[in-house]
């Protein structure tokens, strides 16, 4: 092995000769190596961790090992909040607002003992406000909260969108009325800021074969940089009249060199990054090495140069288009037939390498998003060097399905 991230297919075979496939396996030695290049890009501030794209316990407390530049976690639900508090993991920030009445009331009665360590809420109207209230009994204590700033860039007059679909929230003074209102009511307290720029931190810049639109998405993000990087500014200077702003969150993997400039952002978010799923081949700023993959088995040889596996449809969220797919990884050489694609329970590979392998053999692949490869397995094997050196459970291993 050169260097860590560049696995050939010999060598994982063998490694994983003996291992019964499909399953799912973490190179460490890739995985610190791109967890050392998300802490330089991240400038000097911490990394709060995006749960959602590890979705694996025991991985997410060696990363909380790691560095202590790796602080806090952001979480997608608030049962598997709530569920990793109990754990004892500290510094919660929810990402996503939360209807869950069950365990909004949970919380409620767990906030009297955490008090200031209670996990935060993310919140983008009174609507959300209304909700957390309704089930806040006399003895909670305040329940903590982030405003979502909206970070996707408006053009033309706000006739065109880059970015996600997410907060209302879209201008200081959208952001000052909802603070001003939480501020009237006892039972909530404004702590935090986010804004996710997914145009910037989600959009890989390096499309292979369409020059044109790689162009252009560059375009895009330069301006997006300087837009959301003078309207955040001014929100937290805004908010800070208001409520002293403990946190001021922003970004994603593929952001955290620019987003950690900003003089007003308190800490940067980032998770899929560890893994570097196949989204993250197109960035032009930087380069992560593969360090999460899954291996099926080889089954069937319906033609010479075909072989099928067994499963592999682990089509990833988003567009419908080629780029959610898993990626054939090693051998190299392999692709999906174009008619049949990732199936549900068998998936046709094409290729001169397919001559070479035989019925039993591993085909390894690599999922487009990170998190969403961990709903599908148990259990991650873990490799360091050219061995297995651990086998850890995921959410779904320790009984847990949050989504």
């Amino acid at each position: 092995m050169d260097q860590p991230g560049t696995r050939t297919h010999k060598e994982l075979e063998e490694i994983f000769g003996e291992v019964e496939a499909p399953f799912a396996f973490v190179d460490l030695d890739a995985m610190w190596a791109n967890g050392d290049s998300m802490l330089e890009r991240a400038g000097d501030k911490p990394i709060r961790v995006a749960t959602k794209s590890l979705r694996c316990r025991p991985l997410i407390e060696q990363v909380l090992d790691r560095s202590d530049r790796f602080q806090g976690l952001m979480s997608f639900t608030l049962p598997e909040t709530l569920w990793l508090a109990e754990r004892g993991m500290e510094n919660l920030l929810l990402a996503y607002p939360t209807t869950n009445l069950e365990a909004l009331s949970e919380l409620a009665l767990r906030s009297v003992a955490l008090q200031g360590a209670s996990p935060v809420l993310m919140v983008d109207c009174v609507e959300h406000l209304d909700l957390i209230e309704s089930v806040l009994g006399a003895q909670a204590s305040p329940v903590r909260l982030c405003l979502e700033l909206d970070a996707a860039l408006w053009a033309f007059g706000g006739r065109v969108k880059a970015g996600t679909l997410r907060s209302p929230i879209h201008s200081p003074e959208d952001a000052v009325a909802l603070a001003e209102e939480i501020g009237r009511r006892d039972k909530l307290e404004l702590v935090g800021l986010m804004a996710y720029e997914g145009q910037i931190a989600g959009l890989g810049d390096r499309i292979p074969g369409r020059p044109f639109r790689s162009r252009a998405i560059r375009s895009m993000q330069k301006k997006s940089r300087a837009e959301i990087a003078e309207r955040r500014a001014e929100t937290v200077a805004k908010l800070r009249e208001i409520a002293p702003l403990e946190i001021v969150n922003g970004g994603g993997t593929g952001s955290l060199d620019s987003t950690s400039t900003e003089e007003a952002v308190t800490e940067v978010a980032a998770g899929s990054g560890f893994f570097a799923p196949g989204l993250f081949d197109h960035y032009s700023r930087f380069s992560l090495q593969p360090a999460a993959g899954f291996a099926l088995p080889v089954v069937r040889r319906p033609e010479p140069r075909v072989v099928t596996a067994l499963g592999g449809g682990y089509l990833a969220s988003g567009p419908i288009n080629p780029e959610r797919m898993p990626i054939p990884w090693l051998p190299k050489g392999l692709e999906f037939e174009k008619d049949e694609g990732a199936g549900e329970v068998q998936t046709p590979l094409v290729g001169d390498a397919a001559a070479s392998l035989k019925i039993g053999d591993h085909v390894y692949l690599r999922h487009a998003k990170a998190g969403e490869l961990c709903e599908r397995f148990e259990s991650l094997i873990l490799i360091e060097g050219n061995e297995i050196v651990d086998e850890v459970p995921t959410y779904r291993g320790e009984g847990q399905t949050f989504l």
